[in-house]
């Protein structure tokens, strides 16, 4: 059994990472951290407004950190070194760096580490990964992704993730780092990144819009493209091989064509909960992690390079084209 201290409650937390623990049979929602009491009314559990005094109470042997992005690296590292295991929230952390040292500490406690990349989980994710791997599209050359939606600072809710310290950037950490992980899911570690971000839009501290070109090691290149200054809602996702095409679009709808084959696949009523149950059953099984820390770091590091091109772009430059070397 997995007892649950959970830091942060906002929109996703109540939603659909709370209601996902409720319902995994494996799972005891023990405790909420927040600064606001009130949001942990509704729920039966311990509630702290501090971190270190959670952690040191006797109880919860799993962390779920759905914190803003700038407090990742050290509310995971923390409740690592208390011998908690930790599932934390997307983006892993505000760089690579910072990533890394998560990844570390959870070795060095010997703890499971993994994130909430919960597309990784998707029903319709798992037959386009057996199908590519059967060859169903010959060899993949491109991935081509798009989410657009409508986003402005004028936005209450969350107006954290409009400030570069608390959140790293726009809907590139936001919206486009679920895209990027999908495509190192499918194609493993990226090789090397073209990047650029603008504000086409919106007059503000991050991006409303980034372009990415990533290369991974079979040639085949991934084009993510995502806005928050589009009032056209799009979430495109299109795999082409030498052999054919298979389009996931919607991404979080239930549609999948491929060649020579259409398929019904719904998306789970709670898209976190798949995610939820894998996590518990790497932890008290052993089963294969689907969203690991060492899987997950490399769209930090995709990221990261894709933010330093922002800087020369921003300071009135020629648009910058920013390469990664090799690891």
């Amino acid at each position: 059994m997995l007892k649950w201290l959970v830091v942060g409650i906002g929109d996703i937390t109540t939603k659909r990472v709370i209601p996902a623990l409720l319902a995994e049979k494996r799972s005891e929602l023990w405790g909420i951290v927040t600064r606001d009491p009130k949001k942990a009314e509704p729920y039966k559990a311990r509630v702290f407004t501090d971190l270190d005094a959670a952690l040191k109470a006797d109880g919860a042997n799993a962390v779920y950190v759905a914190t803003p992005v700038f407090l990742h690296a050290p509310q995971t590292i923390a409740s690592l070194k208390a011998g908690k295991h930790v599932l934390c929230e997307k983006p892993v952390a505000m760089n690579y760096a910072d990533a890394r040292s998560m990844v570390e500490a959870a070795q060095a406690a010997g703890k499971t580490l993994g994130i909430a990349y919960y597309r990784r989980a998707y029903p319709k994710v798992a037959r386009a990964k057996e199908l590519i791997e059967q060859g169903a599209i010959g060899q993949p050359l491109l991935a081509y992704i798009t989410c657009y939606e409508w986003r402005s600072p004028d936005e209450v809710q969350r107006a954290w993730q409009f400030d570069p310290t608390l959140a790293g950037g726009g809907p590139l950490y936001d919206i486009g780092s679920h895209r990027i992980d999908l495509l190192n899911f499918f194609f493993g570690q990226p090789q090397r990144v073209t990047a650029q971000l603008s504000n086409a839009v919106h007059s503000m501290r991050v991006e409303d819009c980034a372009t990415v070109i990533i290369e991974y090691t079979g040639k085949v290149r991934g084009i993510v493209d995502v806005r928050w200054n589009s009032h056209v809602k799009k979430d495109e996702f299109r795999i082409i091989g030498t052999d054919g095409e298979m389009d996931l679009t919607p991404l979080t709808g239930r549609d999948f064509v491929y060649p020579g084959g259409r398929e019904d696949v719904p998306p789970p009523a709670n898209l976190h909960f798949p995610c939820i149950e894998n996590y518990v059953a790497a932890v008290l099984d052993g089963a294969a992690l689907l969203a690991s820390g060492e899987s997950s770091i490399w769209t930090d590091w995709v990221t990261e390079q894709t933010v330093a091109a922002s800087a020369g772009s921003r300071a009135g430059a020629s648009p910058p084209i920013i390469t990664g070397g090799q690891r």
